[in-house]
Formats: structure tokens, C-alpha cells, sequence
């Protein structure tokens, strides 16, 4: 009898981690977009930007006191409420500064997680695209937002802004969100760092504003873990000083222009999330 329990406890000790229930859910991007949805109680930022969830999640009017959300119909306008608050922010300081209503457009799904497509990022309800369209831009219903046409403010090789399209005002509304309270960093093309550096080099905010690539019509906000959510996981803070430097020459390199060709990578099981993630995608 003793040998068989303690046989019994071996093979529990050395099952596989889904017999114990410890293992994360598998990021199937369809699980995560189907909830319409966020669940009851506290906000709750789990896991990273790229590999996360979050509970609790608040909705982005589709209108407020200087933005309109565009693309409802995606069901991404949700974020933790800080982010919320920093989307109101930005836009009540554009008014103030004179600039149109600004388009808010991809926030998170009801319950973050990986979208089907669009985006590896904004899983976490910490992250925001505000485009760089100030047109003006009469109120319109909700509904004619969805098919809308965006102009890229880079020039067509990538290598400065397009004269004809980027002004001074967009470098302030770059500047008031660069410089809201909880911000980590902001994403831009690097043509437009480019030229923020042309023109603003030394200036404390360019630290928070860094290049990556598309990003040619509007900016990607991401904000630090609130404090006191221990589920959340953020990045290291930018580098200290400007970015204006060979960080940034780098951009415009032929190895960064021009990456060489990889052969197909093999295909890998989809990423798990963190555990916590199961009892938010299943909650009713």
C-alpha cells in the first residue's frame, strides 16, 4: 500500500502542468476579441504590453471634450483608467493649446489580451494610438468614422517628414502627450524623431518620444504599470538624455532599411499568458 501512494504521489509530482491547473491559457487571439465586455471590479493591469490582460477595464467615450474615437466598431476603445484619464488629458490640453478634436483610435478589447490583428502590443489596457490628423474635424455619429483615409506625415523614402503635411502643430500635440503625467514612452516614425530633434534637441521631453517603425500617421501612447499592481510587468525606462543621437542615425542605416532576409522561421506553439489571464477571459 505504501509503495503505491508513493507511487501515486510520484506521478502527480511529474504530471504535466495542465493536470494541476497551473498552466496559462494559450494566447488564441479570437478567445481574447470575442468578450464584449470587460469583467466587474477593480482594474488590474496583468502582465506585459505584448503578453498580457487586464480586469476591470473602463470605456473610452466614443466623444469628449476634444477627441472623437474612431473604429468603435473594433470594440478596442477599453483601457485601465489611467489610461482613460490620459487620453482625456491630452486632448483637454490639444483644446486648450487650440488645436481640433483629436482622433483616438486602438486602445484594448474589453479584457486586453492579443488582438487577431493590428497589433502584437496593447494587451495590457496601457496603451493608446492618437493620430496626427489636425484637420479640423466637424462631430460627426460614430458610424461615419469607420472608413477614413489618414495621410502619412513621412516622405515617401522615409528619410524626413513631408513639408508639404507636417507643421509646428504637430510637434506641440507630440510635446503635451510626450509630457502627461504617467506616460512611459511614445512611438513615433523616425523621420518624425528626426525632425523633433531638428528642432528641439535638448529638450527634456524628446526623451520619452522614441522611433520605431510605421507609426507615420499617428503616435502610440504607453503608460508605466500603475502603481501598486503587482501583475503588471513594465520595460526598463528610456535611455537618459535626448535619443537624438546615433540611437536614432541607426534608423536610417542600410541594416535597418534594409534588413537582410531570414529563412521562415519554424512554427512555435502560441505564447501562454500569465495565470491570472484564465480567471479574466473566463469570468462571466
Amino acid at each position: 500500500m505504501r509503495r503505491l501512494i508513493l507511487g501515486s504521489l510520484l506521478a502527480l509530482l511529474v504530471a504535466p502542468l495542465p493536470a494541476l491547473g497551473l498552466e496559462a491559457p494559450l494566447a488564441r487571439a479570437a478567445d481574447w476579441a470575442a468578450p464584449p465586455r470587460p469583467t466587474p471590479g477593480p482594474a488590474r493591469s496583468i502582465g506585459t504590453t505584448n503578453l498580457g490582460c487586464l480586469a476591470g477595464a473602463l470605456a473610452l467615450p466614443p466623444e469628449g471634450p476634444g477627441w472623437q474615437a474612431i473604429r468603435t466598431s473594433r470594440n478596442r476603445h477599453w483601457g485601465h483608467p489611467e489610461t482613460i484619464a490620459l487620453v482625456a488629458h491630452i486632448a483637454g490640453r490639444a483644446r486648450a493649446a487650440g488645436l481640433p478634436d483629436l482622433w483616438i483610435g486602438d486602445l484594448s478589447q474589453p479584457r486586453g489580451g492579443p488582438m487577431p490583428w493590428g497589433h502584437a502590443s496593447h494587451q495590457s489596457g496601457l496603451d493608446a494610438d492618437i493620430w496626427l490628423d489636425l484637420r479640423p474635424k466637424p462631430r460627426v455619429p460614430a458610424a461615419q468614422r469607420e472608413d477614413l483615409s489618414i495621410p502619412s506625415l513621412v516622405r515617401a523614402d522615409g528619410l524626413d517628414v513631408d513639408p508639404a503635411r507636417w507643421t509646428a502643430r504637430h510637434a506641440t500635440l507630440i510635446r503635451i502627450a510626450a509630457e502627461a503625467p504617467g506616460l512611459d514612452r511614445l512611438l513615433v516614425n523616425p523621420a518624425i524623431k528626426r525632425r523633433l530633434c531638428a528642432d528641439h534637441r535638448g529638450a527634456a521631453w524628446l526623451r520619452q518620444v522614441r522611433p520605431w517603425r510605421g507609426h507615420d500617421s499617428h503616435m502610440h501612447l504607453r503608460l508605466r504599470c500603475p502603481a501598486g499592481e503587482a501583475e503588471c510587468r513594465g520595460i526598463a525606462p528610456p535611455p537618459p538624455g535626448d535619443g537624438c543621437d546615433a540611437s536614432l542615425d541607426w534608423w536610417f542605416s542600410e541594416e535597418a532599411r534594409n534588413p537582410p532576409r531570414r529563412p521562415p522561421a519554424r512554427p512555435t506553439p502560441p505564447p501562454r499568458l500569465p495565470l491570472a489571464c484564465a480567471a479574466v477571459l473566463a469570468s462571466p
